[in-house]
């Protein structure tokens, strides 16, 4: 059964843990710090190479597309073959991606660059969560997952500062070119690294692997064609979305009959037999849909509506990362106490911090507070949301397999993908049909506050229920 819990490993020594935990970490906050670079250096961008918006918009496209689309896979792949050699081979093709990128005389070049950086983080992302899985136990696996949730915020934070830093520094040409530079370095040593900290677990099957290429093919397909309308955004490719649900099904098909023929799937569907793990991942996609939305809409109404810069849009933002990351700390202490009362507790302060700020926009816009407000409500999205996502990665992954770590963290990892691909395009799309329906910058940004704050109920919701599992089991 996928539910059962695979024999403890040893006791590790606290310096090896941190070491692997030091050596996986670092290019996540790589690969997270060339998704928010970008957004200060698109403009830079487009004047350097003589670039037009379509092609500036697949420097961030090509990324997720990449990024999203081998999550999976790659988790599969690390789990049959070794999880050491499949991030090593993602940060190897994330440095050169890197270097490609800094180097880049044309948008085509660069483009095809950040494909090669999105796919070295598809690669890296899955095996760091399967490495943290199988070598960290019980509270040391909370407080591992609570620092790669810091980590992340830190990277949010930070890589707007450090791009406009660069170009103020270094200009328009050198700027954004050393914004990627500074990965390669960085791969380098973390490459060096890996050989000696990340421990080998290669699998020995006296053959090669089943890789379930139909399977793999199957599911990248469908992913691509789920996520490119919402990542594109041109508004002619939404019919790919049929042909995504077929692709979907058919792939389910496909794995249930290739289990049956003594096979090993891509994804073993008994792993949704678990309702924890089947609850995780929908409480996370459905907070991803709304909880990436803030960060794009605030900024929106700052800037487009009360004509303030882009450093006051990042300020704004910046207590928020810092606050998940302090929160997120707090919470891997006390996630395997609380459980999922401590999720729910999260989404209830995110939802208290939406509201305080729809009571605090009409204030803002007449004057009688000032922009700089808007950060007690940021503050608190990010006390909140450092108490959902990595208590619920947490939560959700106990119920694993450990063996399986990798296409379980890849799952997870997919339905934060296409969370944030969905509500990055249909939030935003609510502000401005209604700002188009000459509903005012005041009555549109205040619906779409609550169009987020309906988003968190639910996923609320879905958390109150399994929270009733949670305890249901516990007396079983």
């Amino acid at each position: 059964m996928t539910t059962s819990p695979a024999p403890a490993p040893p006791a590790a020594d606290a310096r090896a843990d941190g070491r692997l935990l030091a050596v996986l970490l670092v290019p996540l906050f790589m690969a997270l710090l060339a998704v928010s670079v970008v957004n200060v250096a698109l403009a830079p961008i487009g004047h350097s190479l003589e670039a037009d918006d379509s092609a500036l918009q697949w420097v961030v496209s090509g990324y997720a597309l990449a990024f999203g689309v081998f999550l999976v896979p790659a988790g599969r792949l690390g789990d049959l073959m070794g999880r050491r050699p499949l991030f090593q081979l993602g940060v190897a093709v994330f440095t050169l991606g890197s270097l490609g990128a800094a180097l880049a005389p044309t948008v085509e070049l660069l483009n095809a660059a950040r494909l090669l950086q999105g796919l070295g983080s598809g690669l890296i992302n899955p095996q760091t969560i399967g490495l943290i899985q199988a070598h960290f136990r019980g509270q040391a696996r909370a407080r591992a997952f609570a620092t790669m949730a810091t980590t992340v915020a830190l990277a949010t934070a930070f890589g707007p500062v450090v791009g406009g830093l660069l170009i103020q520094l270094l200009g328009d040409e050198l700027g954004w070119r050393w914004m990627f530079a500074l990965n390669v370095p960085l791969g380098l040593v973390t490459l060096a690294l890996a050989r000696r900290w990340v421990p080998e677990d290669r699998v020995r099957t006296g053959g090669f692997p089943d890789i379930d290429p139909v399977g793999t093919v199957l599911l990248a397909l469908s992913t691509l064609a789920f996520m490119w309308p919402f990542v594109e955004r041109s508004g002619s490719s939404w019919w790919l979305l049929l042909p995504a649900a077929a692709l979907t099904g058919s792939f389910v098909l496909w794995e249930r009959r290739y289990r049956r023929r003594g096979g090993h799937p891509v994804v073993d569907l008994d792993m949704f037999r678990s309702r924890a793990f089947r609850n995780g991942i929908a409480i996370v996609s459905i907070h991803f849909l709304g909880a990436t939305s803030i960060f794009l809409v605030i900024p929106l109404w700052l800037q487009m509506h009360l004509g303030h810069g882009a450093l006051a849009a990042a300020l704004a933002l910046l207590p928020a990362s810092v606050g998940s990351g302090f929160s997120a700390q707090v919470a891997g202490r006390h996630v395997l106490r609380m459980g999922r009362r401590l999720v729910i507790g999260g989404f209830l302060v995110v939802i208290t911090a939406l509201l305080l700020l729809v009571l605090l926009v009409p204030l803002i816009e007449s004057g009688q507070l000032p922009w700089w407000t808007v950060c007690l409500s940021t503050l608190l999205i990010g006390l909140g949301q450092g108490s959902v996502v990595s208590p619920n990665t947490t939560l959700t992954l106990q119920a694993m397999d450990s063996r399986q770590g990798g296409v379980a963290g890849g799952l997870m990892s997919l339905g934060q993908r296409l969370g944030t691909a969905v509500g990055t395009a249909l939030v935003p799309g609510v502000l401005f049909a209604l700002v188009g329906a000459e509903a005012g910058w005041t009555d549109a940004f205040r619906a779409t506050l609550l169009t987020i704050v309906a988003l968190t109920l639910a996923a609320t919701a879905l958390s109150v229920l399994d929270l009733r599992r949670e305890r249901q089991e516990r007396h079983a």
